[in-house]
């Protein structure tokens, strides 16, 4: 659609239900990754202490430090190994059950992980609690995939990036809210750690209760039930408008685009050209997200800033002070990312990443010489991770969203979380054992890889803002060296069976 075009188009206007979906999709399932990323590094002393006694009573003799370490990192990453399972399973739910019904149905995950990990004390079993991080992780593997998707589908084109920001901005403040339930004088005590797990039960059921009333993507009704007449009635609530012709239109072009074409599957979209360098982009850019290290720093938060020299009854606090900055950079890039675009921030987000692990690795290794450097540690670390935030965590999987039509969008979120969890597990289970092998200079890994995607990103990835999602896909035709139709069109010829039921 033209410029010209659009100007003669009134915008719709923000509506409570469109607000309320986005803001109860992301509280019930987008705030439960950013929960336990952070709750788990608040628990790690109890929990490990835990560990150790129960390992006492079981065997006679405490547990050996080489075994604590790798119990714990399993305990870490192990809702990663979740995250895949997920994931892979997501496409099928997708199909399914569409976009709101996956995210209800995957609250059950969530409520028993939280049983399992809140009980595993009084049942003297750690088990139960790496049991129950690897279900929580099924859920969130679901809902990391699922949500960018679901509020990219139900949100007017002009502000769809503000909208699918709630995913990010939920997250951070599951970070923050896990780091304040963390503290000594709240539920980081001995006798009150385990509610920091009990409390994953209160956002599923709280999603449970109110998403149930809203309505399913129009854009999922119309082109993959063809629930003309459900689609209508779902841009109608959403939009606050009674006259959705336009959205319509331009659903059953995309549509109709894809009338000869099934919901791809993974083997399909990676064979075909029409979307090739959308692929490329994917398998690039998730995994140095990845192992940018911008994860890393939440599950390890205590132990980099107690390696930093900080006083180590300051580093619950400054904890805090982490994930506060990335709270407010986060709401920072949804207010401009409609201004500004995507591909700035993702290039901002990686390259400001790139200088300050740089300077961190620097401000470490003096900080025996000058006895205020472990503060000027803290404070790149904090840049670090708002970076982190502002960019790439937030404003990557609106990106992949974009970047794919309806039809492709499930397999390319199956690549997209299969990649995320996979290199999200790899980082969780590497990274002490990295931090021991390279010490002071473990940063400088990150350097490399946030300095390389940042590049990359310059050079192939196209502005998506305020454009359509067939735009887009047109975008890349020449780079794809297709001719400049829909993608759905450009499909090799791939069997039926096969473009419907591969994984």
């Amino acid at each position: 659609m033209n410029s010209g075009n659009s100007g003669k188009i009134s915008q719709p206007r923000v509506t409570v239900c469109l607000l309320t979906t986005a803001f109860f999709t992301a509280f019930g399932s987008s705030f439960l990754y950013g929960y336990n990323l952070s709750v788990v590094n608040a628990a790690s002393p109890f929990v490990r202490h835990f560990m150790n006694r129960t390992w006492i009573e079981r065997y006679g003799t405490p547990i050996e430090s080489d075994t604590l370490t790798l119990l714990w990192s399993i305990t870490v990453s192990i809702m990663a190994i979740g995250g895949l399972c997920g994931a892979i399973a997501n496409k099928h739910l997708l199909k399914v059950l569409g976009r709101r019904g996956t995210l209800l149905a995957s609250n059950c995950f969530s409520l028993v992980a939280a049983v399992l990990q809140a009980t595993g004390e009084k049942a003297d079993s750690f088990e139960m609690i790496i049991i129950g991080r690897f279900i929580i992780g099924i859920n969130t593997g679901i809902s990391l995939s699922t949500v960018p998707i679901y509020l990219g589908e139900i949100a007017p084109r002009h502000i769809r990036g503000s909208i699918c920001h709630f995913h990010s901005n939920i997250i951070t403040m599951g970070v923050v809210i896990g780091q304040i339930l963390g503290l000594p004088e709240v539920l980081g005590q001995e006798s009150r750690w385990n509610f920091l797990f009990a409390f994953i039960a209160l956002p599923p059921l709280s999603q449970l209760t109110v998403l149930s009333y809203m309505p399913e993507s129009p854009r999922y009704l119309l082109i993959d039930k063809k629930d003309v007449a459900g689609a209508e009635i779902a841009f109608k609530r959403f939009l606050g408008k009674d006259n959705v012709t336009t959205e319509l239109e331009e659903a059953q072009a995309e549509s109709q685009a894809q009338n000869n074409v099934q919901t791809i599957s993974v083997l399909g979209i990676l064979r075909s050209k029409a979307v090739r360098w959308q692929i490329i982009t994917v398998i690039i850019s998730v995994p140095c997200n990845q192992f940018s290290g911008g994860s890393a720093l939440l599950y390890y938060c205590s132990r980099i800033l107690s390696e930093a020299g900080l006083s180590k009854s300051l580093i619950s606090y400054m904890t805090i002070g982490v994930g506060g900055a990335g709270l407010i950079s986060c709401i920072i890039s949804a207010l401009v990312i409609e201004h500004v675009g995507r591909k700035p921030l993702l290039i901002v987000g990686f390259s400001g990443m790139a200088v300050f692990y740089s300077l961190t690795t620097v401000f470490i290794n003096i900080q025996d010489r000058v006895s205020w450097m472990p503060y000027l540690s803290f404070a790149c670390i904090m840049v670090v991770f708002s970076c982190f935030v502002f960019g790439p965590a937030a404003t990557l999987p609106i990106v992949v969203t974009e970047l794919f039509e309806q039809s492709y969008r499930p397999a390319a979120f199956l690549i997209f979380g299969t990649a995320f969890w996979l290199c999200n597990f790899i980082m969780g289970l590497v990274f002490p054992f990295m931090q021991e092998a390279l010490d002071t200079y473990t940063f400088l890994v990150f350097v490399v890889v946030c300095a390389t995607v940042s590049v990359y990103l310059f050079i192939v990835l196209p502005e998506t803002k305020n454009r359509t999602f067939m735009e887009i896909s047109q975008s890349f035709a020449k780079r794809n060296k297709v001719s400049n139709v829909p993608t759905a069109q450009q499909e090799l010829p791939i069997p039926q069976e096969t473009q419907t039921e591969t994984v």
